[in-house]
């Protein structure tokens, strides 16, 4: 119970985010009205991806170093729950900006930035897929690993700024905390954020568990190459 005080308190913060999303006022706002109550959901996704795409990269770098079949693990756990919560992200963006934009999808830059980067990351998973040989897997995928994460920097972060964009916060478009972040809003946002991430890395940390387990069982592995704490995720 010691190691898990983490996953509660995700588990608890998303739960908090939910109701507090759900039952608190909202400022009223054009355009938006209730649908702001989005805002708890969909940024904290985006929130969560980054960090788990984030916690991939650094694992890939560190097998490439140590040619642990165990830190690929680690990046392959973190990356595919990043991709799960991209396609979250994506999916209460579309649904947002169906009520506010018109349409649920705008062609908008940032929207086909990140369109960009998830196709970038499922190439990742096809990538995997297609190759039996697991030390040559663990490689190509850990160098694309990293390419794929270098990639999110210009496509996300600053394309979008550098041209008009429906999003809050680019082409002069105001951010939501210039304008509409009340006091009730960020007690709800910032716990939000933290809860999503906590939750998803306890998501991810279940697929390595899982992960590592199935290895050790099915395949002969030499233990100087498939080396990892037990009690890392222990429960």
């Amino acid at each position: 119970m010691r190691s898990s005080w983490w996953k509660v308190l995700g588990a608890l913060l998303v739960g908090f985010a939910v109701a507090g999303g759900l039952l608190l006022p909202v400022p009223r706002l054009h355009i938006l009205n209730e649908t702001i109550r989005n805002l708890y959901y969909h940024v904290p996704m985006w929130f969560a991806m980054m960090a788990l795409f984030t916690a991939g990269v650094i694992y890939s770098v560190k097998y490439l170093r140590s040619g642990n079949l165990a830190d690929d693990i680690y990046a392959v756990g973190f990356t595919y729950t990043g991709i799960a919560f991209s396609c979250l992200g994506m999916a209460t963006g579309m649904e947002w900006a169906k009520f506010t934009w018109g349409e649920p999808w705008s062609n908008d830059p940032k929207e086909l930035g990140t369109a960009l980067c998830m196709l970038t990351y499922f190439a990742y998973a096809i990538l995997r897929g297609g190759m039996k040989d697991e030390e040559k897997r663990a490689k190509i995928s850990a160098v694309y690993n990293i390419f794929a994460f270098a990639l999110i920097i210009p496509l996300i972060y600053i394309m979008p700024r550098m041209v008009d964009s429906l999003h809050p916060g680019n082409g002069g478009n105001p951010a939501f905390a210039k304008y509409d972040l009340d006091s009730d809003m960020r007690m709800v946002f910032y716990p939000a954020i933290i809860g999503w991430v906590l939750l998803s890395f306890w998501i991810a940390t279940l697929k390595i568990r899982l992960s590592l387990l199935t290895y050790k069982k099915e395949f002969n592995i030499d233990s100087n190459k498939f080396d990892f704490d037990k009690n890392k995720f222990d429960a």
